[in-house]
């Protein structure tokens, strides 16, 4: 009897042993197959997305424009504070398009959806301050380097954090993401079809021999316009929700046009009569 206890006491060591090994090794097992579940990469995979996309975060910030004019003439002081007050309009514009659009796009978004047309539009409308000053005295030169703006991110945090919670929140396990950005694509650009204008050659009286190579300049400007519109069109496909192609290429083209317009004319007026009704023009449309 004395010599059976060993043995019992060895196998019961043994039979212990062996549960604890069995424990350990479910809970390594266990441990790297929750280390390797989808919870983790999904939330890695948002981030990621909002990282790379419009986060809704920061403000507009442009140049002043007010600040580098020279002396205004009175008579044209009317025309440059209504398109002074423009300019600040198109910024609050471009401010509420970058919120309402948080969330959208790839990583290049902003500059091509808000940054890109809201300097196209400044251009316009700088252009057209520096014509009504030189009506009445010397045109200013050299201020559409102001026409371009940044996007200053700093003090935008919550929004940025917002936008990621409200991401997060759809996205489940990956599959709402999916979903989401589908939905995204449906309403937004498609990349189809083709930007079509009304022809201004043809609508223009007979032009002055003195003018007419500043016409010819601003009518090839118009085409270039619109295949620059076109390619845009195809570049940003699949951004943007249902008014980004009015908002992003059709708006800012009819701003160019407005002004590229507005010049033919103006040349024509300096040696003949000036042509009235061309602004009608200007609007654009996509044609599928």
């Amino acid at each position: 009897m004395s010599r059976a206890l060993p043995k019992y006491k060895k196998r019961r060591v043994a039979l212990i042993g062996g549960a604890a090994a069995v424990v350990l090794s479910g809970a390594v097992i266990a441990g790297s197959a929750l280390a390797g579940t989808p919870k983790s990469d999904s939330g890695a995979g948002a981030r990621t997305l909002a990282a790379a996309g419009n986060t809704g975060a920061g403000a507009i910030t442009c140049p002043d424009v007010a600040s580098r004019l020279p002396a205004v003439p009175a008579a044209a002081r009317a025309e440059v504070d209504r398109n002074l007050t423009l300019l600040q309009t198109q910024i609050d514009e471009a401010d509420t398009r970058l919120k309402n659009t948080a969330g959208q796009g790839g990583p290049n978004f902003v500059d091509n959806a808000i940054l890109g047309p809201l300097k196209d539009k400044r251009v316009s409308t700088i252009d057209r301050i520096a014509i009504a000053i030189g009506r009445k005295g010397t045109k200013p030169t050299g201020l559409d380097a102001l026409a371009a703006c940044t996007l200053n991110a700093s003090g935008g945090g919550g929004n940025a954090g917002g936008g990621n919670a409200a991401q997060g929140k759809g996205q489940g396990q990956g599959q709402g993401q999916g979903q989401q950005a589908n939905g995204s694509a449906a309403g937004g650009n498609t990349g189809a079809g083709t930007i079509t204008c009304p022809d201004v050659a043809s609508r223009l009286p007979a032009v002055p021999a003195a003018a007419q190579a500043e016409v010819d300049r601003n009518l090839t400007l118009l085409q270039t316009q619109i295949d620059e519109a076109d390619t845009r069109l195809k570049n940003t496909a699949g951004q943007g929700g249902p008014n980004f192609v009015d908002n992003a290429i059709l708006g800012p083209l009819k701003d160019k046009r407005v002004s590229t317009i507005d010049r033919i004319a103006i040349a024509i007026g300096r040696k003949g009569t000036k042509p009235t009704g061309l602004d009608a023009l200007a609007a654009c449309t996509l044609t599928k």
